[in-house]
């Protein structure tokens, strides 16, 4: 069943065929879950004109905020800035299009692109500047606009667990973004932190099905904490 292997043996490879102005699709929910050595494989490529869709643009000098210093990312459709300086500074100045969707809208945009659903109705946003320029209707007495759902050129990933027909397993709050986005790629390349065989993973555990998975590579992880904060130690206060 070797057809079935999606495992590669490099970064370069599981990131070919990406070219400058097409739309990726990021897992990742501030600094947790990101694929972050698929990111920087991006970066070394300078692949530019990018339209990124995630929750957020990483932080400076790590995450997707590696490709704005090169201007690689041209538009970012994201939920939030977050602790991004030069994601603020780029947008203010209108060096990089952004365009801000609620938290909910978004992940269900990449949803019902991955579902194969062209668009959807919902009531956030309603009567705010996220509704100019959409169609509205009313449905039971409440006013809904038309959201049109996303998919990507590529859609990168990443999972705690695979097995070698890409069946994944995320682990806690890093699951986040990431299996909606692995459905809303053509292509979806995900990196992982371990890969057992085909029979290992209980069925029932598996988040994303192997089905939705190009491309899979083991990786070595940061996992940096976007904000560290903790309680003085008794020691400390006195007390």
């Amino acid at each position: 069943m070797a057809g079935f292997d999606k495992i590669v043996s490099s970064y370069e490879e599981a990131m070919a065929g990406i070219e400058d102005g097409m739309t990726v699709v990021s897992g990742g929910f501030g600094s947790c879950g990101i694929p972050e050595n698929l990111i920087k494989e991006i970066y070394r490529k300078e692949t530019k004109e990018l339209t990124v869709v995630s929750n957020n643009c990483g932080i400076e000098g790590y995450g997707l905020g590696l490709l704005l210093p090169k201007r690689q990312i041209k538009k970012m459709i994201a939920s939030y800035v977050g602790e991004n300086g030069e994601f603020e500074r780029q947008m203010m100045t209108g060096e990089l299009e952004v365009e801000l969707t609620p938290q909910g809208t978004l992940a269900e945009k990449i949803r019902a692109g991955g579902a194969g659903i062209p668009a959807f109705f919902t009531a956030t946003g309603y009567g705010t500047l996220v509704a100019e320029g959409k169609e509205n209707r009313r449905f039971n007495g409440r006013e809904y606009i038309l959201e049109e759902s996303i998919t990507g050129d590529f859609a990168i990933i990443k999972a705690w667990k695979a097995d070698r027909y890409g069946n994944l397993v995320f682990r806690k709050t890093a699951r986040n973004f990431n299996p909606l986005a692995a459905t809303a790629g053509k292509i979806t390349v995900v990196e992982v932190e371990e890969i057992v065989e085909v029979g290992e993973l209980d069925p029932d555990q598996i988040h994303t099905p192997g089905i939705y998975v190009n491309r899979l590579i083991q990786g070595t992880f940061e996992k940096r904490i976007e904000q560290r904060t903790i309680q003085p130690s008794s020691a400390t206060t006195g007390e």
